[in-house]
């Protein structure tokens, strides 16, 4: 089971969810491929997952996560021991997101709702710390993300496989490029 969770404001509507989701249909494999919606909550978004996840008990996971779906698959992949691929995460989410602090409008749904300081304190229940296990763990960033410094995520995830790119941005230049590495993954 592929599990991808898109990142702030966004939805499965987001390009790399949905090349995402065509690649694995051209394999056969649309079934094994799972992209809710994310609640604004960090504590609900995390609960959507891991219930349907639990309905799946026997599947092997590897989740997919891009910026704040990084940060959760980061948390769910130390909590249940799964995999992650992780793409221009957010590393210590409460922090860095402070600054958005405030109304936000979601980029698909075109939903307005209020980020506040109880969303920052759901993320900084959900934090980790320091990873423990690397070799669960792939890091895709790109050195032109104007939202992430990727160097944080270079430090953060030492030890695990990663893929750094010069230039780029944060929404992944040709992130389809890399759909057999996850695969292989």
């Amino acid at each position: 089971m592929i599990v991808y969770l898109h990142g702030f404001n966004s939805s499965p509507a987001s390009g790399k969810a949905r090349l995402l989701g065509e690649y694995l249909a051209s394999l056969g494999r649309q079934t094994d491929y799972y992209c809710p919606t994310l609640p604004n909550s960090p504590g609900e978004a995390i609960a959507r997952v891991e219930a349907h996840l639990a309905q799946r008990q026997t599947e092997p996971v590897t989740l997919v996560g891009s910026s704040l779906g990084g940060f959760y698959a980061t948390h769910l992949a130390e909590k249940h021991g799964w995999k992650a691929v992780l793409v221009n995460p957010a590393v210590h989410a409460h922090v860095l997101m402070r600054g958005a602090l405030g109304p936000q409008t979601n980029w698909h749904s075109g939903e307005t709702w209020q980020f506040t300081e109880a969303h920052l304190a759901g993320l900084a229940a959900l934090d980790v710390s320091a990873i423990t296990r690397p070799e669960r763990y792939l890091l895709l960033v790109q050195t032109g993300d104007e939202v992430i410094d990727y160097r944080d995520a270079v430090a953060y995830y030492a030890g695990a496989a990663q893929i750094v790119e010069n230039g780029g941005d944060h929404g992944f230049r040709g992130f389809e490029r890399h759909f057999q590495t996850i695969l292989d993954f």
